[in-house]
């Protein structure tokens, strides 16, 4: 009787673990609808013009190459590349769910909607952002808040703030780095050793020149170019002129008239260097304070310099590679490549709305591509790649990894949304993989090839360890295992979860051998296998 008792018992608690898992992990929840979605937006004849103009541009340049695209990649690829831009993470298998119910020519544009109203795609590329305008290191701790500009340039993204009205702000700014966090655009550049000199004007002209206007003006800071370059070390300086007057108050940062001098190369003594901008100097306005006037004339609707490095910036976050490469060293006369003026003129357009300008992006022919040639179609060359007549194949970011390993062994959406503990445990685990794993710094595109540590970290790691064994309350393999009512659910489950696509029919066929006739224990380390074996891929590791 007592044994019976016992088993009864046993038999309840596993029915209630169950349930649990059901009902909080498995069991369709109602999906928020983006309220910014309208499949009529999309379909009306002022987008859809731009779009063709753009593949019709790229399209011009593959037949001169006498190159054949590659086809489009399925809906769910698409997908996992503007999840992994956007949120640095890949789809849920909740949104994965959402996304395959909605009619499938509405599906990317659904899914940008859903992506651009969730709080994680302003909050990741804020940061992303932010490596570009103040770097990665902490800064002058006195003076320098790396936190809560962040958080600022979140809360304008998410709002969808005009983007030259951002980069004025953070250009002219004034006031207490605390209350006005754009201010750390400036503070960032003080010597914390030597404060009393207030703000760094040949920092804050590179950071400028590189990340507004994508030139490398600052490469002739110290003396002019030696080989015939159409900059000066002139130019440098009189462009750093403008940030003279920013200086230390009680009030925080404030403009005061104050000269800039330097000493050129071959100079005795320094000498008071004018402000003037290095190009098209009749944008510039008259009025305002020399850091007014030049975030006036940076952002000039007929600066197109602002609005090519502002389209390859986010071409870049898009493709995860930059249409023209180095991403701040855009020539200012050209040429072009495929659809770069298209695009600028657009953002010009559009009154620099960047949402708008990534659905653009999101919607060509190009970013649709797949990064894989079909079977009976011409092989695959590096010329595909270069021409965008494939998706480039790169490497995800360390962030990017950890954060898909993350979402990949939970079937529940990890947003602001999710209680809390789950968030703090999320941000303590990406922090502590990334320090193993390494960052890749400010250094946002740079070619880097893939580490012996950086595979023994996914391989061996404890996140990856403790994210696949088994365990009911955490695990993704374990709850799918459970509640899934065959091992082919359970297979095509899980490739849903951590590739975000469906196995194909050799694949399925061969794990539904390895977990044919297992039961328990057996059949749990089938799943634990499965999911270490994805997660270790290069599938899972690489945008494509």
């Amino acid at each position: 009787m007592k044994t019976a008792l016992r088993y009864l018992c046993v038999l309840g608690i596993l029915s209630t673990a169950v349930a649990f898992i059901y009902n909080t992990q498995l069991k369709p929840r109602s999906f928020l609808q983006p309220t910014s979605f309208s499949p009529n937006q999309f379909d009306a004849p002022v987008f859809r013009t731009v779009i063709q103009q753009i593949d019709q541009a790229f399209h011009k340049e593959w037949t001169a190459a006498e190159l054949t695209p590659i086809p489009r990649a399925p809906d769910l690829i698409i997908a996992r590349r503007l999840s992994l831009a956007l949120t640095g993470t890949i789809p849920s298998m909740e949104e994965i769910r959402a996304l395959e119910a909605q009619p499938e020519k509405d599906r990317i544009q659904w899914w940008l909607a859903h992506l651009l109203e969730d709080q994680r795609s302003s909050d990741y590329l804020a940061e992303r952002l932010a490596r570009i305008y103040v770097g990665v290191e902490k800064g002058p701790f006195l003076v320098y808040r790396r936190r809560r500009m962040v958080d600022w340039l979140s809360n304008e993204l998410h709002r969808n703030r005009p983007y030259d009205e951002l980069v004025r702000n953070l250009i002219s700014a004034e006031g207490i780095w605390t209350s006005r966090p754009e201010v750390n655009f400036v503070t960032v550049t003080i010597d914390q050793n030597n404060d009393e000199e207030g703000p760094d004007e040949i920092k804050l002209a590179a950071r400028v020149t590189r990340a507004f206007l994508g030139v490398r003006i600052d490469c002739v800071q110290c003396h002019d170019d030696m080989f015939g370059d159409r900059w000066k070390q002139k130019d440098f300086h009189q462009l750093a002129a403008y940030f003279s007057d920013a200086g230390m108050s009680l009030t925080g940062v404030r403009d005061k008239p104050t000269p800039y001098e330097y000493r050129y190369k071959g100079k005795l003594k320094p000498e008071t260097v004018p402000p003037i901008v290095p190009f098209q100097p009749e944008l510039l306005p008259n009025t305002g304070s020399l850091r007014q006037r030049l975030s006036m004339w940076v952002t000039h609707p007929e600066n197109k310099a602002f609005a090519r490095t502002t389209v390859n910036r986010i071409w870049a976050l898009l493709f995860n590679k930059a249409l023209i490469e180095p991403i701040d060293d855009i020539p200012l006369e050209g040429p072009y490549p495929p659809g770069m003026e298209i695009l600028s003129d657009l953002l010009i357009r559009e009154k620099y709305d960047l949402q708008q300008l990534i659905r653009t992006i999101a919607a060509t022919q190009v970013f649709q591509r797949d990064s894989r040639a079909p079977l009976d179609s011409p092989t695959l060359t590096d010329l595909h790649e270069s021409s965008m007549a494939s998706f480039p194949l790169t490497r995800l970011r360390p962030e990017q990894v950890a954060g898909s390993i993350i979402q990949a062994t939970s079937l529940r959406t990890i947003n602001a949304d999710s209680h809390v503990i789950k968030r703090i445990t999320r941000f303590f685990s990406l922090d502590e993989f990334i320090k193993r794993y390494g960052d890749i710094g400010q250094d946002e595109f740079a070619s880097t090839g893939g580490t012996i540590p950086q595979r023994l970290v996914l391989m061996n790691g404890e996140l990856v360890h403790e994210r696949t064994k088994d365990n009911i309350f955490v695990n993704a393999s374990s709850r799918i295992r459970i509640v899934s009512p065959d091992d082919a659910t359970a297979i095509d489950t899980a490739y849903l979860t951590a590739l975000t696509r469906h196995p194909s029919s050799e694949e399925k066929d061969y794990f539904l051998n390895r977990l044919k006739d297992k039961k328990g224990e057996s059949a749990s380390n089938e799943m634990q296998d499965l999911f270490w074996a994805m997660i270790n891929s290069t599938e899972f590791s690489w945008n494509h």
